[in-house]
C-alpha cells in the first residue's frame, strides 16, 4: 500500500521549480507563455502544473482538452495557496526537524516492499528526494496552519453553557441511541471534497489502500477526529471530525446492514469498517446512551460540546486565514487571464505583467 497522502503531497509539492524566499523579487515587465502564475515575484511554471497533473490523474479516465485544462487551473490555484504558506513559514521561522521528516517518509513507505515502492515512484515520475521534499513542504504548511489557526482557538465556559441552553432538547434522549462518528472513503472522484488535505481516493484500489492506511494510523494512536478532518470524503461531516451525533437505535435498525452492524452492539471506542458498493466507512462508536436527560455535570456532554464548538471555530478561522493571506499576496494567475482573453483557448503571445498593486 502506498500512502495516499504521500502521493497527494508529491503531486502538489515535490519537485516544483518555485520555492519560498524571504524577500520577493519584483515582477518582470513581461512573462513568457510558460509562466502560469506569479506569487510575490515567484514564478509557477507550466511545467510545475503539468508535472503535478501527470502524477495526479487517473490513468483509466479519459478527459477532454477542456476538462484537462479545468483540472490544471484548479491545481494551479492550490499551488498558489501552498506557495504563499511556504513563504509564510519562512517569515515565521518555522522548520521541519529531520526526525519528523524521516518519520513521515518511513510512514509513507512502511506498508509496501521497497522494490514496489520504488516502482510506484518511477511510474509517477518521482524520486525519493522529491518525495521527501514534498513531505517537508506539506509538514511546513501544516505547521503554519497550526500556529496561525489551531493554537488561537479557545472555547469559553460561557460558550459551552450557551450552546447547552440553546440545544437542551438534543440532550434529552427519548430512546436508546448511539453517538457515532465516521470517515468515508469512496472509489470514485468526488466533485466536492471538504477535508483538510484535499485527499480523494479515485479508484477501488486507492480506496482500499486509503482505508488500510487510516486503520494503521488509528492503531498507532492517531486521533479519529483528526483523521476525519484530514481524510474523510464526506463534505458534510469531515469538518466536524466525522461526528454524526446521536442516532436512535430505531433509526439504526433501518440503516443498510453493513452500517447497522458496524454500530449496533459495539462497545464505545470501537472502530469498525462498513462497506457498500465499493465505498467504505470507518464507524466509531463514541458512546452508547440510554434514555434520559443529560446535563453539563456529565463530562462526555461537556467534551462533546467543546469539540463541536472548536470544530466550528477552526473551520471558520482556517477559511478566513487562507482568504486573508491570499488577499495580502501579490498574485497574478496568467493561466486564468489567458483563458479568459482567449475565450477558453490559450493565446500564443505572452502577456505583459500588470502594474504592481
Amino acid at each position: 500500500m502506498v500512502d495516499r497522502k504521500l502521493l497527494l503531497t508529491a503531486l502538489v509539492l515535490a519537485g516544483s521549480s518555485f520555492a519560498c524566499r524571504p524577500t520577493p523579487a519584483a515582477p518582470a515587465k513581461d512573462v513568457s507563455a510558460d509562466t502560469w502564475a506569479v506569487v510575490d515575484g515567484r514564478e509557477i511554471k507550466k511545467a510545475d502544473v503539468d508535472k503535478a497533473y501527470q502524477r495526479a490523474k487517473d490513468s483509466a479516465q479519459v478527459l477532454s482538452a477542456d476538462e484537462e485544462m479545468t483540472a490544471k487551473l484548479s491545481l494551479l490555484n492550490d499551488l498558489i495557496v501552498q506557495d504563499i504558506l511556504l513563504s509564510k513559514a519562512t517569515t515565521l521561522k518555522l522548520e521541519v526537524p529531520q526526525a519528523d521528516l524521516d518519520a513521515a517518509y518511513a510512514n509513507a513507505s512502511k506498508n509496501i516492499a521497497d522494490e514496489a515502492f520504488q516502482q510506484e515512484l518511477s511510474k509517477r515520475g518521482l524520486t525519493p528526494a522529491e518525495v521527501r521534499e514534498g513531505l517537508r513542504r506539506e509538514l511546513l504548511t501544516e505547521k503554519v496552519i497550526t500556529q496561525e489557526v489551531s493554537t488561537k482557538i479557545s472555547v469559553s465556559e460561557q460558550e459551552i453553557q450557551e450552546f447547552f441552553n440553546a440545544n437542551r432538547a438534543q440532550f434529552n434522549i427519548a430512546e436508546e441511541a448511539y453517538h457515532v462518528a465516521q470517515i468515508v472513503v469512496t472509489p470514485v472522484k468526488d466533485a466536492r471534497i471538504g477535508n483538510r488535505t484535499g485527499d480523494d481516493a479515485v479508484t477501488p484500489q486507492t480506496a482500499v489502500a486509503k482505508i488500510q492506511m487510516l486503520m494503521e494510523r488509528l492503531k498507532a494512536g492517531a486521533s479519529f477526529r483528526d483523521l476525519a478532518v484530514g481524510y474523510s470524503e464526506d463534505p458534510e461531516s469531515a469538518p466536524r471530525g466525522g461526528d454524526l451525533g446521536l442516532i436512535p437505535v430505531s433509526q439504526l435498525r433501518q440503516a443498510p446492514p453493513p452500517l447497522r452492524d458496524a454500530v449496533l452492539g459495539k462497545e464505545p471506542g470501537s472502530v469498525n469498517v462498513a462497506t457498500s458498493n465499493g465505498a467504505y466507512a470507518l464507524m466509531l462508536v463514541v458512546a452508547h446512551e440510554q434514555p434520559g436527560q443529560r446535563d453539563l455535570s456529565m463530562q462526555p456532554v461537556r467534551d462533546g460540546i467543546t469539540q463541536t464548538l472548536r470544530g466550528r471555530k477552526e473551520q471558520l478561522l482556517r477559511a478566513a486565514y487562507l482568504t486573508a493571506v491570499r488577499s495580502d499576496a501579490q498574485v497574478v494567475n496568467y493561466l486564468a487571464r489567458r483563458l479568459v482573453e482567449g475565450k477558453g483557448t490559450m493565446p500564443a503571445a505572452p502577456l505583459a505583467a500588470p502594474a504592481a498593486k
